[in-house]
């Protein structure tokens, strides 16, 4: 029997209180490959020049909350068996994988391509793209780890790509957190610890992909989801993204240095060690196409 598959184009902003990343979000669905997958656009309150509220410690709570359940009331009616996200923001990535791991009997494999584990609260950076993994794992934000019906094992969560700020970053993130007063609830090394997350940076990862081929044949992980955001890219080398800001640089966390060509080898390497059931991409930022859009919008001739 056929497998199905369905695409999602979730364009929301809200959990990075940035609505760039809509078009990001656009642009990355349009930019994949053709094929007979349907692409279904789960509904995104859209930017309207109003800031968003800060909502019992997060930004925009409740639109991020009725998005997560139009997601949920999509996926819920397609009953796929895969699942391709087109994100927007990091929280994009919980209605799928909440379902797939459902759908797979609560042994869902996750891999989190990331250089930021997204477990944690920052108290005082009330944004909800710091908290999709921890939400699937029953921790995060309480009333949104609700809607997840049966929580990812910690066994079976890899986090690939993680940061560690170099000296300097650690110093200017410091520096930025004491002058916004941000702080961790729990820093993500001290739940990586307690829940016993596996995790590699991009440079172990460069050297050996051997640590990854292990959990999987000990957690014996049958069915993966892969979240990619691309923030994992070194953003000298890819400049769409957040950190990559030509105006104002992000300074709130480390950022990724892996290359293109080894996230690629990566993939490629999963998808043939496991059978690959969800890819979320998330968190891409088109500077070059951001800034020429808005030139486009103020030329008077292609207004009239």
């Amino acid at each position: 029997m056929t497998e199905k598959t369905i695409r999602l184009l979730m364009p929301q902003w809200q959990g990075g209180n940035n609505p760039n990343y809509s078009f990001g979000a656009e642009l990355l669905a349009w930019l994949a490959p053709d094929n007979d997958q349907p692409l279904i656009h789960v509904p995104i309150q859209a930017y309207n020049g109003t800031p968003l509220e800060n909502e019992n410690g997060m930004n925009g709570r409740k639109q991020l909350l009725e998005q997560l359940e139009a997601a949920q009331h999509i996926i819920d009616a397609h009953k796929p068996d895969r699942i391709v996200m087109f994100g927007g923001d990091c929280l994009v990535e919980q209605a799928p994988f909440a379902y797939l791991n459902e759908r797979y009997g609560g042994e869902l494999g996750l891999i989190w391509i990331d250089a930021h584990s997204d477990l944690v609260r920052y108290v005082g950076y009330d944004n909800g793209h710091t908290l999709p993994l921890g939400n699937l794992l029953g921790e995060g934000d309480e009333e949104f780890a609700k809607h997840v019906k049966i929580p990812l094992k910690p066994e079976n969560v890899f986090i690939a790509g993680l940061a560690a700020p170099t000296e300097q970053e650690a110093e200017v993130i410091s520096e930025a957190f004491q002058r916004l007063g941000i702080a961790p609830a729990e820093s993500d090394t001290e739940m990586i610890q307690r829940l016993g997350i596996k995790n590699a940076g991009t440079k172990e990862l460069t050297n050996s992909t051997e640590s990854i081929r292990e959990w999987i044949k000990e957690s014996g992980i049958k069915h993966l989801a892969i979240h990619l955001d691309l923030d994992v890219l070194d953003p000298k080398a890819f400049r769409s993204l957040l950190f990559a800001n030509p105006e104002a640089p992000y300074n709130f966390s480390p950022a990724g240095t892996m290359q293109m060509p080894q996230l690629l080898n990566l993939i490629k390497e999963l998808s043939e060690e496991t059978d690959v059931v969800g890819l979320g991409i998330t968190e891409h930022m088109p500077w070059d196409a951001i800034n020429l859009k808005n030139l486009l919008g103020e030329i008077p001739i292609l207004n009239k």
